[in-house]
């Protein structure tokens, strides 16, 4: 239903994850009892749980480290890792760099060129420990970078965006068809984000794996403030998941999983998303606050050093604990910014359902 903004104007009503609880039903079941595994093309994961490729969460020990875990570790293939034989005193440099200047030293920490011999080595590290390999690019580095890719063994292909379309059209450039270059590919691809409906109609159609919904970011992305351009996540996950539904119908039963990327930053905004209709979701800010973490209590997202306008910013958000800690508990804080899978366990628990897609179907409510 749309609201009057003004006269000539009217809007939808969207809703946060903060704006919506989950309803307890009449059924409870042992935490203990409960899966979170989840399956997406031949590739199974014990958790629901995809890093992002940001520098500050994900290095490829770190990568490796969740993979072990359960989860998966996404390795961005244009961050420091792919412009540097070792960055690590960069990164060192990044967590003291002051506020002020943070910016433009992020800017041209990044000008330096992405090097493909660096990828290829990058992700064989990854495959050479025997987790599921993962690694992202923008739409931008697609074309250029792919084969390199593909050749290096990557598993699972993610390209990511602060919004990514199916119908991008351009005056100078050819643009990357989407679903030519996923027809192509030897690979499943997770292609985002989105945030409506038709946006992730579009992309599922292109014959992607997984659709990200949302725009990435999180704490460290301030694309609000400086394009405009936002969408409330519950509301956009939901209305995604109607896509998948129509879809699935129209495709004859092909199922496209939809990852939750955005503004999940405690353990319930993960039981939400998944409350929505998300089969997974990709986060960034529960895992830099890890000890074990790239950004040493930092974090920051490629929008942080675009060379024109960035729209995002290095935050200082501190450390509570290891990646197992944050993943599995114990936990020493009350925040939610730990042991996020025994919380959604335990929340799947006390309304009744033991397998995420029954989770799916949970009631929530406004409030």
């Amino acid at each position: 239903m749309s609201i009057d903004i003004g006269m000539a104007k009217r809007g939808r009503q969207g809703y946060h994850f903060d704006d919506i609880a989950i309803v307890p039903s009449r059924r409870t079941r042992d935490p203990e009892e409960v899966s979170t595994h989840w399956q997406i093309d031949a590739y199974r994961f014990d958790l629901p749980v995809m890093a992002a490729p940001m520098d500050s969460v994900m290095s490829p020990d770190t990568a490796i480290a969740l993979g072990r875990l359960g989860g998966l570790g996404v390795l961005d293939l244009e961050g420091l890792w792919t412009r540097y034989e070792n960055p690590e005193r960069l990164l060192e440099e990044i967590a003291t760099i002051d506020p002020a200047a943070a910016t433009r030293r992020l800017q041209e920490i990044y000008a330096e060129p992405i090097k493909a011999e660096l990828i290829t080595a990058r992700l064989q590290q990854v495959r050479d420990a025997g987790v599921t390999v993962a690694g992202a690019l923008s739409p931008q580095r697609t074309k250029q970078f792919a084969d390199t890719v593909v050749s290096a063994g990557v598993d699972l292909f993610v390209i990511r965006g602060t919004t990514v379309s199916a119908e991008h059209v351009s005056g100078q450039t050819e643009p990357l068809n989407l679903k030519n270059f996923i027809y192509e590919l030897d690979v499943p691809v997770i292609v985002g984000g989105c945030a409506t409906y038709q946006a992730g109609l579009h992309l599922m159609r292109t014959g992607a794996a997984g659709v990200l919904v949302g725009f990435g970011g999180g704490a460290a992305h301030t694309t609000r403030s400086v394009l405009g351009v936002a969408v409330p996540m519950a509301s956009a996950v939901a209305d995604v998941a109607a896509a998948r539904r129509d879809y699935l119908d129209e495709s004859g039963g092909r199922y496209v999983h939809i990852i939750a990327d955005g503004s999940i930053g405690r353990s319930g905004d993960i039981a939400k998303a998944v409350a929505c209709g998300a089969d997974a979701v990709m986060i960034g800010s529960p895992f830099a606050r890890a000890d074990d973490a790239p950004g040493r209590g930092f974090h920051w997202g490629a929008e942080a050093w675009h060379p024109d306008l960035p729209r995002g910013e290095r935050v200082d958000i501190g450390t509570v604990g290891s990646l197992e800690q944050v993943l599995f508990g114990p936990s020493s804080v009350s925040d939610g910014t730990m042991n996020l899978i025994g919380a959604l366990r335990r929340a799947m628990a006390t309304t009744g359902y033991t397998e995420l897609k029954e989770f799916q179907r949970v009631e929530v409510v406004l409030g």
